[in-house]
């Protein structure tokens, strides 16, 4: 049976992740801050497979403790996106690069096979090509999209026999998940349609690349699985379709209902659009998305209408700004 160390692993992807993992049969520990929370994880927490670390990412003496007896690494902790980002530029990057060569550093030491990075996109910046692709220059225009892109550097450093390195730039992930993120553009959109009744759109023709969050854990599922020669040094974008703003807006009109949803598009000074190619994963990995964006929208619709998603426009749990500020995280 496989150990796989999961950090960040509370967080919006991992939630519903580490779940699937253990259906699988891995064993996995969890090392999480959990500022959002343990109750993501209340319908496996007996799981005898299941271990939670509660703990922050740059305890070095805490990863020499917890990594030993690991197969594989998945890292997806992160201050994530721009604002939260720029709220505390210093926390931001001690969190996001400062402490990522010491956790790749120990996890090889530690007998580690398999790191497993996230990183992100956004680290191409705009670009006019109409498909980005994984041998296209990285332009970031964020010190969060800069930070993503030294840490690719940094792990194809370390990428050797027998420790088996692989970078996944996600687009912009979507959908339900237990620790439910309301503050990326599906489910912000989706969330002032079904409890406001109300889309804004700003600008509206910049493209934006989503991916189903289902189709994030299968492919990080598959990478657990694969032959390590498939994947050892590469890099690879995932993403499922990239749809104008506008696009996105009226596709979750259609789903909640023409008769509950106005729109109003206003002008925007921000025009960046970004837009991926996913072409090499399909080629190379035979990974293709199964979900579509409208089906994420219905999953979340279906939460809200549930219940699931209570007082989605205010509480601070929903949004990584606002819990952030809360807990005046350090």
């Amino acid at each position: 049976m496989q150990t796989v160390f999961v950090t960040g692993g509370a967080g919006y992807v991992g939630s519903a992740l580490v779940p699937q993992m253990l259906s699988r049969g891995y064993r996995v520990k969890v090392l999480d801050l959990f500022i959002y929370g343990r109750e993501v994880f209340d319908s496996i927490k007996r799981d005898a497979n299941l271990e939670l670390i509660q703990g922050d990412l740059r305890d070095q003496a805490l990863l020499r403790q917890a990594l030993p007896g690991c197969d594989a690494v998945i890292h997806l902790a992160c201050i994530s996106n721009d604002p939260s980002f720029e709220l505390n530029p210093d926390l931001g990057k001690s969190i996001n690069f400062d402490a990522f060569e010491p956790l790749v550093q120990i996890s090889q030491a530690a007998g580690v096979k398999r790191f497993i990075y996230a990183s992100s996109s956004s680290v191409y910046g705009v670009k006019d090509e109409p498909d980005v692709n994984e041998e296209m220059a990285l332009e970031p225009l964020t010190d969060y999209s800069k930070y993503k892109a030294l840490c690719e550097e940094v792990l194809l450093r370390y990428q050797a026999p027998g420790f088996t390195t692989v970078i996944i730039r996600p687009a912009t992930v979507c959908g339900y998940a237990p620790r439910q993120r309301l503050d990326v553009i599906v489910n912000i959109l989706t969330n002032h349609a079904v409890n406001t009744g109300k889309i804004k759109v700003f600008g509206g023709e910049q493209l934006r690349p989503n991916i189903h969050i289902q189709d994030m854990v299968d492919l990080y599922l598959l990478l657990l699985e694969l032959p390590a020669a498939q994947i050892a040094g590469k890099v690879f974008n995932a993403g499922f379709e990239n749809h104008r703003v506008r696009e996105l807006a009226q596709m979750v009109q259609t789903i909640v209902g023409f008769d509950r949803v106005a729109i109003e598009t206003v002008p925007t000074d921000d025009n960046r659009s970004y837009h991926v190619s996913s072409a090499k994963i399909a080629r190379e990995l035979g990974f293709v998305p199964q979900h579509t964006i409208e089906e994420a929208v219905r999953d979340l619709v279906a939460a809200f209408r549930a219940g699931k998603l209570p007082d989605s426009m205010t509480a601070p749990r929903y949004f990584n700004i606002k819990m952030m500020q809360a807990i005046n995280l350090q």
